[in-house]
Parts: structure tokens; C-alpha cells; sequence
């Protein structure tokens, strides 16, 4: 099974739910195995199971959702917001991992097209279908919103602004 990982790797970063994951990459596979027939040899089998991957991901979310039609209350919400994990002495992948979760999913299905798995914007706009413009718009407030995660992060590391602050105190 080709690109095996890959399509694991992209499916828990947009889910961020291994057993999903693996749901929807055996889907993939499933789906794809269906529709040999349509594959067009030559072509980048890669970005053909990208975006079947990515249909997939897309309605198995809308399955969810309809599912899960429950609203939170403000006080949930609240109390949720309010806890602050404790710091932890260094930063871990799995916080890096978190942060990239906090993305939108739009912006972080470009991120994670573009930077992880090195797709050309053509490429991701096919994958995503969308217009190359959106893609580059997603890409930037996707690495934007990530930069201002992990800023936060490193500010409560002491690292970066609060650093300065203290420097200039």
C-alpha cells in the first residue's frame, strides 16, 4: 500500500484522533481500490490518494458532526478556557503537535500539504479544490496562526517577548 504513512500522518494531524485515522485510511484505501478503474497510469498516484483521503476526511466529519449536534454551554466553555496546563520544563513534539490542532482545519490541511508532506500549491489546490490564490491565502494564515501558538508557547518558556521584557526591566 503505497504512501501508507504519509496518509496516516496527514489523517491524525487533521482528525487528531488515531483511531479515526485509521478508519479513514482504510476508507482511502477502500475507495481507491473501488475506483482503479479511474486512475490514469502516468499520473501522481500520491496526490490521487491525497485527495481521496481528503473526501474522505470531509465527509466522515460530516458524518460526526450530525451525530453530534450538542452545544456546550458558556459556562463549559469558560472553565475549559480558563484551566492553564502546567509548564513543563522544555517543549515536546506533542506540544508543537497541539499547537498545530488549535489551527483552523482549512489552514492546517494547507500547512500540512505544503509543509509536511512538500505538495506544490498546484498540487494542493487540486488535492484541496480549491484556486491557487486560497491556498496561498490558507497557507499564510495557517503558518501565521501557528507562529502566533507556538510564540505563546515559547513566551511561556520565558522565551522570546517575555525575554525581552525582563532584559529591558
Amino acid at each position: 500500500m503505497p504512501h501508507l504513512p504519509e496518509l496516516y500522518r496527514t489523517a491524525a494531524r487533521l482528525l487528531g484522533d488515531s483511531a479515526q485515522a485509521e478508519d479513514v485510511v482504510q476508507e482511502t484505501y477502500l475507495q481507491a481500490w473501488k475506483s482503479f478503474d479511474r486512475f490514469q497510469p502516468g499520473t501522481n498516484c500520491r496526490a490521487w490518494l491525497f485527495k481521496i483521503l481528503l473526501h474522505t476526511i470531509y465527509h466522515h466529519r460530516r458524518k460526526w458532526f450530525s451525530l453530534r449536534r450538542v452545544k456546550e454551554s458558556e459556562e463549559v466553555l469558560e472553565q475549559a478556557v480558563a484551566r492553564m496546563p502546567a509548564v513543563p520544563e522544555r517543549i515536546t513534539e506533542e506540544e508543537i503537535l497541539r499547537a498545530l490542532g488549535r489551527v483552523p482545519a482549512d489552514y492546517r490541511a494547507a500547512v500540512l500539504l505544503a509543509d509536511v508532506e512538500e505538495f506544490s500549491y498546484k498540487e494542493i489546490a487540486g488535492l484541496l479544490n480549491v484556486p491557487i490564490g486560497t491556498v496561498m491565502s490558507r497557507l499564510s494564515r495557517g503558518r501565521k496562526l501557528l507562529r502566533e501558538q507556538l510564540s505563546e508557547l515559547a513566551r511561556s518558556y520565558g522565551i522570546g517577548l517575555a525575554g525581552q521584557e525582563d532584559r529591558s526591566a
